[in-house]
């Protein structure tokens, strides 16, 4: 279904079809049936592929200011709209649908003037208020893995998509680099690791850090299941197995600022740091501004505080700090601990204020964070709005569910997750040898063939986690991700790179003036397809969700397939048919790259 406002209205771009319909459909309800007409209740969608034409107005919801059939409500409505709008070249009725055929001059026209645009289905930039979207969000106590991935690719394409859409967006990060789970990796490297390091073990930093943070899980439950055969209970053996009261001590100690506990997770969140850099830079994303809990955690808990002096919060006998959200439909909800210590909803509050005051002309923050954590957000800007923040309630969950592999869940303390930078290698390499199989490597040298595999790899790593609604639980198989003839980023790729050897055959300028030719139907569906692409945009942005976007570019991509398959582009009849066809391939080539770099992912130009 079609919204107007979804369509640019930015000086320069070609006046919106949609609006100039929708507007004669409302005088046409005034002029034959005497009856105003609310525009927003007129309902305009894409043709079947099956009629012809190119949109299609709904025709039952005035079929009772008309009081005559559907059919003849349609005919009707059509005799007026071609009488009254120039656009229109014929149309027809089926039942309760109006299929409106537009002239092939229009269409010659739109792709014309898209010809002449660099930025054509953007917005004007920053034209539109401030967006801060967070993603990534590690924790500074293992790698990052798929479940960062989709976290990752998700947060940055929204982020990007924004911006076309018009927005400013500020991409942010959190990195908990503090709380109970750093201390039992630093716990488990003081006890096991033997001055082990980044440099002396080959390792990248968060690697090796990782791996004392599965060490420290496999020595407790050591622990626990020893202190059981001696006849203490599991809650028991889990509170008082020794490396468990270390690492508690240890984060009393990091709090309380000891020089020693600090130095030793500096030492290893500097190791962290820079694993986690390189492995951003592989990505392909980049962030405006990073926090640390490290430095939010203090203005939570102060904020804690006080709000137990102004009643806000309880503070029970043995010291820990509540807040009753019962009135608000869920819980009590821990925010300081016994021992004084903070929890992840204390620096989640100081981490919300201190972006505000930060960036106080945000309108909406973003918080890409997996489905698991739904509820943790629900009380977080339900305590925020208690402690009286106005911008509590332009807060904004972007949650997602979670990626399975054929082989199931992935546990990181037990070391069964699927690591990120393991991933991507596996990507690429098996980009290669696909790529190698095809034989079309013929005049790419090997720097050139070195950078195709990575990219080739990525975008079927991206498009794949990208192409599905962020909402739901996904399986990811990389066999299926990267199949050339499948849904996948390579199948867009391979698409992009064709179009690109065909215009390389084309050796003269190509113009950009309208050409008057009759259009097929393959013709046709490739211009609608290529108006609907600002659309594409908006919905994506509207709804945090570049899985719309995604399925627009594979869909253009099918189209044009279609088109190529059929038509004979080069060697067409006459020559403003050749031209007009190489203006159409042109600008679908342009969309694929525009719509691919909004995902994150690059377009080559051979493959």
């Amino acid at each position: 279904m079609y919204d107007c406002r979804n369509f640019p209205t930015r000086k320069g771009q070609f006046m919106n079809i949609i609006s100039k319909i929708t507007k004669a459909t409302a005088e046409a309800a005034l002029s034959l049936f005497q009856t105003s007409l609310d525009q927003t209740t007129i309902q305009i969608q894409p043709t079947r592929k099956e009629f012809e034409g190119e949109f299609t107005i709904v025709v039952f919801p005035m079929v009772k200011l008309s009081r005559k059939s559907p059919e003849q409500t349609g005919e009707m409505l059509g005799a007026y709209l071609s009488e009254n709008l120039e656009e229109i070249e014929n149309f027809s009725v089926v039942k309760g649908f109006l299929n409106l055929k537009l002239q092939s001059s229009f269409w010659t026209q739109h792709l014309s003037n898209v010809l002449t645009q660099s930025d054509y289905g953007f917005q004007q930039p920053r034209s539109k208020g401030l967006v801060m979207v967070e993603y990534a969000s590690p924790n500074t106590n293992k790698p990052l893995h798929l479940g960062h991935l989709r976290n990752v690719f998700l947060g940055y394409s929204v982020s990007e998509i924004l911006k076309a859409a018009g927005h400013q967006v500020a991409k942010v990060q959190i990195i908990n680099d503090r709380g109970i789970h750093i201390c039992k990796s630093m716990v488990a490297w003081k006890n096991f690791g033997a001055g082990e390091t980044p440099q002396s073990s080959g390792m990248k930093g968060d690697h090796l850090v990782g791996k004392y943070y599965v060490a420290f899980d496999k020595a407790y439950k050591k622990e626990i299941a020893g202190l059981m055969e001696v006849g203490l209970t599991k809650e028991q053996a889990e509170n008082q197995a020794p490396l468990m009261l270390e690492a508690r001590e240890t984060l009393v100690k990091w709090e309380k600022n000891d020089p020693e506990t600090y130095a030793l997770w500096e030492k290893m969140n500097g190791w962290v740091y820079g694993g986690f850099q390189n492995t951003y830079e592989r990505m392909g994303v980049d962030f405006d501004k990073l926090y640390y809990e490290s430095n939010t955690w203090s203005l939570g808990k102060d904020v804690a505080l006080k709000g137990v002096e102004k009643g806000i919060f309880t503070k029970r006998p043995d010291g820990s700090v509540w807040v009753d959200l019962k009135d608000e439909g869920m819980d009590e909800k821990l925010l300081l601990r016994s021992d004084g210590t903070s929890v992840y909803m204390t620096q989640d509050i100081g981490t919300a204020i201190l972006r505000y005051e930060d960036f106080p002309e945000v309108e909406q923050m973003v918080y890409t964070v997996g489905n698991e954590q739904e509820y943790h957000f629900k009380v977080l800007f339900a305590v925020l709005q208690k402690l009286g923040y106005k911008w509590a309630s332009h807060c904004h969950h972007l949650s997602y569910g979670m990626v399975e592999l054929p082989e199931g869940k992935m546990k990181s303390r037990e070391g069964t997750v699927v690591d990120a930078d393991d991933l991507m290698e596996e990507m690429v390499t098996s980009a290669q040898e696909i790529t190698e199989s095809l034989g079309k490597l013929e005049g790419i040298d090997h720097q050139e063939r070195e950078a195709l595999y990575e990219m080739i790899g990525m975008a079927a790593l991206k498009y794949f986690l990208l192409k599905v609604d962020p909402r739901k639980n996904m399986l990811f198989d990389p066999k299926e991700s990267i199949d050339f003839n499948g849904h996948t980023g390579p199948f867009i790729q391979y698409a992009h790179a064709r179009i690109q050897s065909i215009l390389r055959k084309h050796d003269d300028k190509l113009s950009v003036e309208a050409q008057a030719v009759e259009m097929n139907s393959l013709e046709r569906t490739l211009q609608l397809k290529i108006y609907q692409y600002p659309e594409a945009i908006q919905e994506s942005a509207e709804t945090y969700n570049p899985a719309s976007l995604a399925n627009y570019i594979f869909d253009l991509v099918k189209d044009f397939n279609s088109f190529y398959q059929n038509v004979s582009i080069l060697q067409a009849d006459t020559e403003e048919l050749k031209i007009y066809r190489l203006q159409l391939v042109t600008v679908v080539g342009k969309i694929v790259n525009s719509g691919l770099k909004l995902l994150g992912i690059d377009a080559p130009d051979r493959m």
